[in-house]
């Protein structure tokens, strides 16, 4: 294996752990400051949680997904939404179908975002009839006796003592995301030209940097520090690693993507298979043979409805019996639409 793939396994994985950082350190601020008073409302109506994981599994990418299982682990969605997250996306290969068949790309986008809005109500009915929680959070957000009040983050007192007498935490934390973000600028992680992508995570950034600035030391060493640096940091960063590694040998030495291409009586059941890989490559091929009229759509859609590209890596780390639960499930759906839309011709 090229020393250069590897590499750039590491950047990938860097991006992804980078982000699910933020967005919990985001979370746990507001959790903070509004005294978990959103999070109760949020958790308490499971058809807003399903609406909302719809609507950000069906933007193109991971960000969406990587959000909602930061979400989940938190104990802040349900399952049902994450289902309907991972069945509305499907990863980068959005991009992808929408440059290359742009009208087939808007059907898929609208198709997996409905499936994944039904498939999360009946999770969500059953769920209430058999009174359930699925998974209990391993790091869930806490409010500490000693925060009678909110943080006071916007003192500019605070900010230069911050500053002028940082610790140890709140430095290695500016310091690692600061270099994040001088390295995205330069397009040397993260998307080379400007997109949305781009743009989203230098949002995300410049959001947590302002945080690590502002808020107190007790937030810093408590919250991000103890809480999200040390449950989640790691445990993320080597899985979504190591599983790209995995990924990379048996690209390298097995040629997954030829022994799917010569395999067309079995597309379908193959399409479902190979949605289970938590990667874009694989999928590929499939966008690719329905652009040349190889395959029918529903093979096309069966493939979009199981995988997720690397949207389900953090919650691998986390979970990895929900991991395989989520994957069953969609497994089951995929295999469902895909078959019932081939036995009618589509």
């Amino acid at each position: 294996m090229e020393p250069a793939k590897i590499l750039g396994t590491f950047k990938e994985a860097l991006v992804i752990t980078s982000f699910v950082l933020m967005i919990l350190l985001i979370v746990e601020y507001i959790h903070v400051q509004t005294r978990g008073s959103w999070e109760s409302y949020f958790r308490k109506r499971g058809w807003v949680q399903i609406l909302f994981a719809g609507l950000l599994g069906a933007t193109p990418g991971c960000i969406g997904a990587f959000t909602v299982v930061s979400l989940y682990t938190h104990g802040i969605t349900g399952f049902a939404a994450l289902v309907t997250t991972m069945i509305a996306t499907f990863g980068d290969e959005a991009f992808v179908v929408l440059a290359m068949i742009p009208g087939t790309g808007l059907k898929l986008i609208v198709i997996t975002f409905l499936i994944g809005i039904l498939t999360g109500f009946i999770i969500l009915f059953f769920e209430h009839r058999r009174d359930v929680s699925p998974y209990k959070p391993r790091g869930h957000l806490v409010i500490h006796d000693d925060e009678a009040e909110r943080c006071r983050c916007f003192s500019l007192a605070t900010l230069r003592e911050n500053l002028t007498s940082v610790s140890f935490a709140r430095a290695t934390l500016l310091t690692g995301f600061g270099l994040f973000f001088f390295f995205l600028l330069t397009g040397d992680i993260g998307p080379e030209r400007w997109n949305w992508v781009k743009v989203t995570f230098t949002v995300l950034l410049s959001v947590t940097l302002f945080i690590l600035a502002t808020v107190p030391e007790h937030f810093i060493q408590e919250h991000l520090w103890r809480h999200i640096i040390r449950k989640h940091l790691w445990r993320i960063f080597f899985w979504t690693w190591g599983t790209f590694l995995v990924l990379l040998f048996l690209e390298h030495f097995f040629h997954v993507e030829d022994w799917v291409r010569n395999n067309i009586p079995y597309m379908m059941l193959l399409a479902i298979l190979v949605g289970i890989i938590p990667e874009s490559g694989p999928h590929m091929i499939f966008i690719t043979l329905f652009a040349q009229g190889h395959i029918p759509f529903s093979v096309l859609l069966a493939n979009s409805i199981v995988q997720d590209g690397h949207g389900m890596l953090p919650l691998l780390a986390e979970s990895p019996r929900n991991f395989l639960r989520v994957k069953l499930i969609n497994m089951g759906v995929g295999a469902l639409v895909g078959y019932g839309l081939w036995w009618l011709g589509g």
